[in-house]
């Protein structure tokens, strides 16, 4: 059996609050997923993850499969195993990361040869091949393999990219349902299985978005995301673009917006109909010393926190606003402590956290 998505409520502008219903965790929608790109979220345990209320993270396929190696982690039993993450858990198919590569890939209608970018050794990734990966890491769900679309990009080059994502989407699809059932945990969760969702690409050209979203559905996926976004394109076309898509996905599957964004980016996509999201500016942002606040962006770096005493945010009350001062938080960036980043990114976490526990009971107000 599939994935169970229940819409609670809905708004007019087309927000819902839902649950989705996973083999590890049943997860509120909408949802923001902090990312643990090699089985990790950066510098934050998995039991501080759980006491912020994470019921979902994300792990990446490319990293993971260059190091320690996705054999490795099925033989452990799978990444949520590896990791000691008993929550949901989504992978992605190691495509954008693949597509960052630009300097170390080629790209042909069967897949990706590319360098790793730790030792230069080269390697090849089919749809296929990336089923087997994220099969053998056992999230609950898995993405298809696809071939993101670089900002800007010429419809020509569009166009190609959409014809392989789109036959890339098929081959993945036909594979994972044929080998899905050697997941790791399988069995433990009776009939619930792996899941895969397709994506949806087609640069910034709205008839190839609909023509993407159409043919994905045709396939039945299991879940949609909306891929190549938030790549350097103007926030307004971005908008542009998941207001075109949203509407033509099914109202019972799970809708995905891949790699966005700020907090006030996901609360209007949350609102716009986007029930699952994810990013790493939180992550990445604390350890550069950026603190998202309900006063706005805050850096922490700044000589006028020296002797602040005042917490992070007035208005949080995460462990490290409960705790600790402007001015710690600044003598930890300057003196270079690695607790600095743990504390930073636990205050970012909870800060995107709480801004999908609000949107989730306003939505389920209807307001």
């Amino acid at each position: 059996m599939s994935l169970d998505f229940d819409v609670i409520a809905t708004t007019q502008p087309g927000g819902r609050r839902g649950q989705l219903h996973l083999p590890h965790r049943t997860v509120q929608t909408p949802i923001f997923m902090p990312v643990g790109t090699a089985g990790t979220v950066k510098a934050v345990p998995q039991n501080v993850l759980e006491e912020l209320g994470a019921e979902i993270i994300l792990g990446n396929t490319y990293h993971l499969y260059l190091r320690p190696g996705h054999d490795s982690i099925g033989r452990m039993g799978g990444l949520h195993k590896f990791i000691s993450w008993p929550r949901a858990m989504l992978t992605d198919s190691g495509g954008f990361q693949v597509f960052s590569l630009s300097e170390l890939r080629k790209v042909t209608d069967e897949g990706v040869r590319f360098r790793s970018h730790l030792d230069g050794s080269s390697h090849f990734f089919t749809p296929e091949h990336s089923m087997d990966v994220q099969i053998a890491l056992g999230a609950d769900i898995a993405m298809a393999f696809d071939e993101c679309t670089e900002y800007p990009a010429d419809r020509k080059r569009a166009e190609e990219s959409l014809r392989l994502t789109m036959a890339w989407a098929r081959c993945s699809l036909d594979h994972f349902r044929a080998h899905r059932h050697e997941v790791p945990w399988q069995g433990e969760f009776g009939d619930r299985t792996q899941n895969l969702f397709g994506i949806v690409q087609g640069g910034t050209y709205r008839d190839l978005r609909r023509e993407s979203a159409e043919r994905l559905i045709e396939m039945d996926f299991d879940g949609y995301a909306i891929g190549g976004l938030s790549v350097g394109e103007p926030r307004e076309l971005t908008m542009e673009m998941i207001a075109e898509v949203l509407p033509l996905l099914p109202v019972d599957k799970p809708r995905y917006l891949m790699g966005v964004g700020y907090p006030d980016e996901i609360e209007q996509y949350a609102r716009m109909g986007v029930d699952m999201m994810d990013c790493v500016l939180p992550t990445r942002a604390a350890r550069h010393g950026l603190l998202f606040t309900s006063e706005g962006r805050l850096n922490i770096k700044g000589k006028k926190f020296a002797e602040d005493q005042g917490p992070p945010d007035p208005a949080c009350d995460c462990p490290v606003c409960r705790r600790y001062s402007r001015a710690y938080l600044r003598h930890l960036m300057h003196s270079g402590e690695s607790l600095s980043a743990t504390l930073n990114t636990i205050h970012n976490l909870a800060f995107y956290l709480n801004t999908m526990e609000r949107v989730r009971k306003s939505l389920a107000a209807g307001s």
